[in-house]
C-alpha cells in the first residue's frame, strides 16, 4: 500500500525543518506588515481603500505588490517592490552592455553573485525613491498629506527622515526575510512566497465582502467556476512542453559498442513562469511613482503630463489593460531569451556528443533550439497576457459599487503568481523528497 507523501514531509527532519522555518518567517512578515509607519495619519490612509476610479486601481495594485500592507500603511507598505525594480534594471542592462553579458556567460556563478550584490545595493536608492513617490501619490489622491509632517525644510526634516527610513528599513527587512527563506527554508522561493502570502491574505476579506453583499452575493458561484477554469488553464499551459528529438552517441562497454540512444530536449511553452507578470506590473507602476514628483510642478504642461500619466497607468480604463497585455507578452519573450541563453544547449549537447537530426552541432543547434523556443513561447506569452488583462476588461462591465478585486477575489496577475508559486514550491518539495529517498509522488 502506497503511503501518503504528506506523511513523508514530517518523517524527514530536514524537510520538516525547512517547512517550519518558512512558515515561521512568513508569519513574522505578516506580523510586521501591521506595524505602522511613524508620522502617518491613519484616518486618511483608511480612505485610500475606498477610493474609486483609476486611483483605486493603482492603490489595489500597490496593495497587492506590498502584500496588503498599503491598506494600513505599515513599514512594509512598499513590500519587496524596490528590490524587484532593481532586478529589472540590472536584467535590462545585461544584454545592452557587452561587458556584463560576457561576465555572466564566462562564469555564471560569479555573475550571479555580482548580480545579487548590486541588486541589493541598488535596492536602497530605489526604496528611498519609492517611499517618497508613494507618499506623494497618496497625497495627490486624497488632496492632503497622509504624513503629519513631510518635507525637507525647517522642522519637517527629522520627521520626514524618520518616515522614509522606516519604510526603507521595512523593505530591506522583507528582502532579508525572503533571503532567509531561500537559504534555510524552501530553497529559491523566498521572495515569491512573501508575495504569495500577501496575495492569499486578501482572499478571505474579498470573499467575505462578496458573500455579504445583499445584491451580488450570487456572483460567488460564477467567481468560483471562473477561478477553477482559469487555474486549470494556467496549469495546463505551464506544463506544456515541446520535445525536440536528439541522438546521444553509443558508449563502448568493454569490446562492444552500444547503439545510439534516442532522447529529447524538453522545451517549456512558458519558461519564464510568473516573472513577466511581476516585471510588467513593476514597470507600469514606476512611471506613476515618478509622475508623483511633478503633480505640483510650477509648469502647467508638466503638471498636466504628470496627472495624465497617473490617470492612464492608474489601473483602470481601456488603455491600461492593453499596455499590461503588451508588456506581459514582451517581457515573456525577453526573460525567456535570457534564461534560454544561459542554458547554452548548443555547447552542452556538443560536449556530450549529442546531435539533433539534420542540425549541425554547436552554434547551429543553439540557433535552431532558440528558434523553436521562441515559436512555442508565442502562445504561452499570449495566454499570459490575456489572463493578466482579462479582469481589467471585464471590470469595465461590472455593476456600480463592485470592484474587480472584490468580484474576482484576487487579480488575475495575483492568481498567476499564486498558481506559479504553488506549482514551483510543490516541485521543489517533490525533488527534496526524492533526494531523501522518497520516490512516491507528492500527492497520492
Amino acid at each position: 500500500m502506497k503511503r501518503s507523501a504528506w506523511r513523508y514531509l514530517w518523517k524527514s527532519k530536514d524537510i520538516r525543518r525547512k517547512l517550519l522555518i518558512s512558515l515561521a518567517l512568513l508569519a513574522i512578515y505578516r506580523f510586521a506588515s501591521n506595524i505602522p509607519v511613524p508620522g502617518i495619519n491613519r484616518e486618511l490612509v483608511a480612505q485610500l481603500t475606498q477610493t474609486g476610479g483609476s486611483a483605486g486601481g493603482l492603490i489595489n495594485l500597490l496593495d497587492m505588490l506590498s502584500g496588503g500592507a498599503v491598506s494600513n500603511f505599515s513599514v512594509l507598505a512598499m513590500g519587496v517592490y524596490p528590490y524587484i525594480t532593481a532586478q529589472i534594471i540590472l536584467q535590462l542592462l545585461i544584454p545592452i552592455i557587452p561587458a556584463l553579458e560576457r561576465r555572466m556567460q564566462e562564469d555564471p556563478r560569479e555573475g550571479r553573485a555580482w548580480m545579487e550584490k548590486w541588486t541589493m545595493i541598488l535596492t536602497i536608492p530605489m526604496a528611498a525613491l519609492s517611499a517618497i513617490g508613494q507618499i506623494n501619490i497618496f497625497n495627490a489622491i486624497l488632496g492632503q498629506s497622509v504624513a503629519v509632517q513631510f518635507g525637507f525644510s525647517g522642522g519637517e526634516l527629522i520627521p520626514t527622515l524618520a518616515t522614509l527610513l522606516s519604510m526603507m528599513a521595512g523593505t530591506m527587512f522583507g528582502v532579508w526575510l525572503g533571503e532567509l527563506i531561500s537559504e534555510f527554508g524552501i530553497r529559491g522561493q523566498g521572495l515569491s512566497l512573501i508575495i504569495f502570502a500577501g496575495i492569499v491574505s486578501n482572499l478571505p476579506r474579498n470573499l467575505f465582502s462578496l458573500i455579504t453583499d445583499p445584491l451580488y452575493w450570487w456572483l460567488i458561484f460564477i467567481v468560483v467556476a471562473l477561478l477553477l477554469v482559469t487555474i486549470f488553464a494556467i496549469v495546463y499551459v505551464q506544463e506544456g512542453r515541446r520535445h525536440v528529438p536528439v541522438m546521444f552517441p553509443g558508449r563502448r562497454v568493454g569490446s562492444r559498442m552500444s547503439m545510439p540512444v534516442k532522447s529529447t530536449v524538453p522545451l517549456m511553452v512558458n519558461m519564464a513562469g510568473m516573472i513577466p507578470i511581476i516585471f510588467a506590473q513593476s514597470i507600469l507602476t514606476f512611471p506613476t511613482i515618478l509622475a508623483s514628483f511633478f503633480v505640483n510642478a510650477e509648469a502647467e504642461w508638466l503638471r498636466n503630463f504628470a496627472r495624465g500619466t497617473q490617470n492612464v497607468l492608474g489601473g483602470e480604463g481601456v488603455l491600461y489593460p492593453i499596455l499590461f497585455f503588451v508588456m506581459v507578452v514582451l517581457f515573456t519573450f525577453f526573460y525567456t531569451d535570457i534564461l534560454f541563453a544561459q542554458q547554452n544547449y548548443g555547447d552542452n549537447l556538443k560536449k556530450q556528443g549529442a546531435q539533433i537530426p539534420g542540425i549541425a552541432r554547436g552554434g547551429p543547434t543553439q540557433r535552431y533550439l532558440t528558434k523553436v523556443q521562441r515559436r512555442i513561447t508565442l502562445p504561452g506569452a499570449l495566454f499570459l497576457g490575456v489572463v493578466a488583462a482579462l479582469p481589467f476588461f471585464l471590470g469595465l462591465f461590472l455593476p456600480p459599487g463592485l470592484q474587480t478585486t472584490q468580484v474576482f477575489l484576487v487579480s488575475s496577475a495575483g492568481l498567476l503568481i499564486v498558481v506559479g508559486v504553488v506549482r514551483d514550491t510543490f516541485q521543489i518539495i517533490e525533488s527534496d523528497l526524492k533526494l531523501h529517498g522518497y520516490d512516491d509522488h507528492l500527492i497520492s
